[in-house]
């Protein structure tokens, strides 16, 4: 066996199975397509489940791929140990129900001792238990040494989950050497040492298990094969472990020489480099593909794992941003493989800097509160860190808990999670309102009761109007054989013009007529197996299943659907280029009343940037561009420069839709054939969807013309409340009672001023000595939290040795105020520890600076006893 680096094992392995009749697939998105099961692809397989239970046909029966895989299941461990990552690459070749044993063996040995030239002698194999089929193929066809064959049980060589294909599988590990072992006498193949090495797996699918502990053979058994490449090079590269591969230590050594650390300078400094390398690594693909920060699902993933790795740069003593830079290494190596890194570089490393800069903002304040709780837990003896803590440093301060957890095991503590999952839980509740998708659920069940229909021919790009042959009724999710007058239906034709809510733009409606029914269409959709969904409602008569019926589009809502939907990719690309080419569509609505636009972007447009964006798109209208709609192979498309949807996975026939040389996007909508009848382009709106994620809302034709008579109308409105004739005064008038307003607002903090002064002298005269410290405590009704500031200032310039707990209530809104003056604060006050455990008593949380800080309560009722509970707290602690 020689060195070989990672890129060329890729694609030296891709070519093998490729000369065995194999179609070669690129790797799938990390974000899987119509399977909810998963969060991300983690397999090989995984992205093809529905090739082996036949719900899709295969593009051929012999499929190989390099499949990118993220797992988190083990975050925490990552950079701990050197065997631990969340991103690899799996090597696979697939059967569905083409070959079998008899040459997915021989082909695995083959290329391992003749293709690599694995030394035979280091080479071990494990069977299950039972398989005698796959030991003889092994030793009387492979002539493999019986010697380094290993039975072994279910748990180990047997793949099943719950009911479903599955089977035994056999195993090819590689012998490191005695170096590695143990040492106990049972070292061996299996053994939990680092001496033998699973590289190659191949499971034999040929049981369909009923989950019962049955398992009748299958017709057509398949085959699974998966093979890390990571750990492959490991063994072709003689290395300890995938930190050491070519392509994974180029990407360490720009982070060592952005930190200046080493690896192997210190076990605790090459934990920080793995962590990042790993996680940079996996944040490259996930944007890649797709994924977007968020506070739920992948989006948190992935913006975990960024936090997480820029925590890492600090401890290697880096302040700054830094991950963006290395995005540039990790895209150098893989760009071959996977093309899209370098088309996407721009989004990735814009969105990566975006994210880390906005983490760094909170992260040093963060790090700073979380220490001191820690010091305060562990000088009172705790093990276990308080969930209510944990929870305000997430909920306050943005702080991620995995990150509170992790600082919390470097000092041997544990989380109290339980408390900190029912502290967001009650937090989520309160914040979000239950809502539930209708539409997801309204139409369930109907690809059972359609099965074995064929999938609609669909005529409407040319057409509006069509005759067709009722293939399927269903009602209330039912199949059935009629529909009269008062039903709501779905029916299924052979053929239609109703264009199928699908890309972001919504279906069709109109009406279909038989000899003896009417029926108004009220929307359009389709299933997996492509049969067109007309939503209606029977107005007249009765239709039955094999009727013919006469199908017509509301042709004015349809056309104003396109003119929105052919303005949304003038849209996106007059928004890359004053933006940017970091620009990406991250969703849309296209309907008959605007266009609703999701695009990557950092920042909130300006009012110039806006400005631009929508004179570009009407001088496109104005040219009155051609706009062309052709299906091309992808390859060609891409050539053509077609912008493809973020993240979204396209056979090898793809929809190009072109807009003169202004606009050429991957569509399956419906357009106009001319950017002129748009007529013309107004933006409504710009707002933020989520981190990075940035809104349009436009209107085109007719819609811009409702928009101005509504703009003109609220200006008459406005100019008749505040008393102007004519609306173009309404600015100058603005002016004047805005004036008016800040007058007013100066008055009345003079008068909260004096308000304050005044109530302080008495209380300054109640004050009582507590543990060598004065205290003031109490509850003033009609204080806001500005009047509650305003008085804790003039406590800390009224004595040093004085504390002030404030409480106040106005319209039903409570809040708590604490200051500590300079004396005090040396005694050991500290205000934001105070207001804390004084709000917990009455239903709240907070915090804030030794000095000063500020909560708020949920139950005011409690108010009394809490600041009633303020010297108790305040002696306990200045003792």
């Amino acid at each position: 066996m020689k060195w070989t680096g990672l890129n060329e094992l890729r694609e030296i392995y891709l070519s093998y199975f490729e000369s065995k009749g194999h179609l070669r697939l690129p790797s799938f998105p990390l974000i899987p397509k119509d399977d909810n099961s998963l969060l991300l692809i983690n397999s090989g397989m995984a992205p093809m489940k529905k090739y082996f239970t036949g719900e899709v046909t295969p593009p051929r029966k012999r499929v190989t791929t390099c499949q990118k895989c993220i797992r988190t299941g083990d975050i925490e461990n990552v950079g701990i140990t050197a065997r631990h990552g969340t991103f690899f690459e799996m090597l696979g070749n697939f059967s569905f129900g083409d070959y079998f044993k008899h040459e997915a063996i021989p082909w695995a040995w083959e290329f391992c001792t003749k293709v690599l030239e694995l030394p035979v002698d280091k080479l071990w194999v494990t069977i299950y238990l039972d398989d005698d089929e796959a030991h003889d193929i092994w030793v009387n066809e492979v002539g493999i040494d019986p010697k380094h064959i290993v039975r072994l049980g279910k748990e180990d060589n047997f793949w099943e989950h719950g009911s479903g294909p599955c089977g035994p599988c056999s195993e090819i590990y590689f012998d490191r050497g005695e170096q590695y072992s143990c040492g106990k006498p049972t070292c061996g193949v299996g053994c939990d040492c680092d001496r033998y090495v699973e590289f190659w797996n191949v499971v034999f699918s040929q049981f369909d298990s009923d989950g019962k502990g049955n398992y009748p053979p299958m017709e057509h058994p398949n085959i699974d094969t998966g093979m890390g490449l990571d750990r492959l090079a490991c063994i072709m590269q003689g290395v300890d472990n995938l930190f050491l591969v070519d392509t994974v230590q180029n990407i360490m050594k720009h982070i060592s020489k952005i930190t200046g650390v080493d690896y192997g300078d210190s076990p605790k400094s090459d934990i920080s480099l793995r962590v990042i390398t790993d996680h940079v690594r996996s944040t490259v693909f996930m944007i890649g593909d797709g994924v977007m920060p968020s506070n739920e699902g992948r989006g948190y993933v992935l913006r975990r794992l960024l936090r997480r790795a820029a925590r890492h740069g600090r401890l290697l003593g880096v302040h700054d941003t830094f991950l963006w830079r290395v995005a540039d290494t990790v895209i150098t190596e893989n760009r071959g493989a996977y093309p899209e890194l370098a088309e996407k570089r721009d989004m990735i490393v814009k969105l990566m800097r975006v994210e880390e800069e906005s983490f760094s903002k909170t992260v040093d304040q963060g790090l700073s509160l979380v220490n001191g709780y820690l010091d305060d837990t562990v000088k009172a003896g705790g093990k276990v860190f308080s969930g209510a803590e944990a929870f305000l440093l997430s909920d306050t301060y943005g702080f991620p808990i995995d990150l509170t957890k992790e600082i919390a095991a470097e000092r041997g503590l544990s989380v109290d999670e339980e408390e900190f999952a029912r502290l967001m839980k009650e937090q989520k509740e309160r914040a979000r309102a239950a809502r539930k998708n209708a539409g997801a659920d309204a139409w369930a069940g109907e690809n059972d009761q359609l099965e074995g229909i064929p999938e609609t021919d669909f005529v409407g790009y040319g057409t509006m109007k069509t005759e067709g042959r009722v293939l399927a009724i269903l009602k209330d999710g039912l199949r059935c054989e009629s529909a009269t007058a008062g039903d709501e239906v779905t029916v299924v034709l052979d053929r239609t013009a109703f264009y199928a809510e699908s890309g972001g733009q919504v279906g069709d409606t109109g009406v279909m007529e038989s000899d003896g029914a009417v029926l108004a269409v009220t929307g359009t959709t389709k299933n997996h197996a492509k049969n067109y969904l007309h939503h209606a409602a029977v107005k007249a008569g009765e239709l039955r299943a094999g009727d013919a019926v006469k199908a017509e589009v509301d042709a004015s809502r349809r056309l104003a659907i396109m003119r929105n939907h052919t303005s949304a990719h003038l849209l996106q690309a007059a928004l890359r280029s004053v933006l940017g080419t970091h620009v990406e569509q991250a969703g849309q609505l296209v309907d008959e009343h605007r266009v609703r636009f999701d695009f990557t972007h950092f920042s909130a447009l300006t009012g110039e940037e806006l400005k631009k964006v929508e004179n570009l798109v009407n001088a496109e209208i104005l040219s009155g561009l051609s706009v062309e709609c052709r299906e091309m192979p992808i390859e060609e498309a891409k050539k053509l420069g077609a912008m493809a949807l973020f993240g979204e996975k396209y056979g090898s026939v793809v929809r190009v839709v072109s807009a003169g040389d202004f606009s050429s996007e991957f569509c399956g909508g419906t357009h106009t054939d001319n950017t002129a009848k748009i007529g013309l382009f107004k933006i409504v709106s710009e707002s933020s969807v989520a981190a990075g994620v940035r809104r349009v809302e436009a209107v085109t034709g007719n819609n811009v013309l409702a928009y101005l008579d509504e703009l003109a109308g609220e200006l008459q409105q406005a100019a008749s409340v505040l008393k102007v004739n004519n609306p173009a005064e309404l600015a100058q008038r603005a002016e004047q009672i805005s004036a008016e307003l800040k007058e007013k607002d100066r008055e009345l903090e003079s008068l909260n001023g004096r308000l304050a002064s005044m109530r302080m002298e008495s209380l300054f005269a109640g004050a009582k000595q507590v543990g060598g410290v004065r205290l003031i405590a109490a509850k003033l009704d009609g204080a806001d939290a500005e009047v509650l500031r305003m008085m804790c200032d003039r406590v800390k310039e009224h004595a040093p040795d004085l504390v002030a707990v404030l409480a106040g209530v106005q319209d039903g809104k409570a809040n708590i105020a604490v200051a500590c003056a300079q004396e005090a604060l040396k005694k050991g006050a500290h205000a934001g520890k105070i207001v804390k455990e004084v709000a917990a008593l009455a239903g709240g949380g907070g915090g804030g600076r030794p000095d000063s800080a500020m909560a708020g309560t949920k139950h005011p009722e409690k108010l009394d006893e809490a600041i009633s509970a303020a010297e108790k707290i305040v002696a306990n602690m200045v003792k």
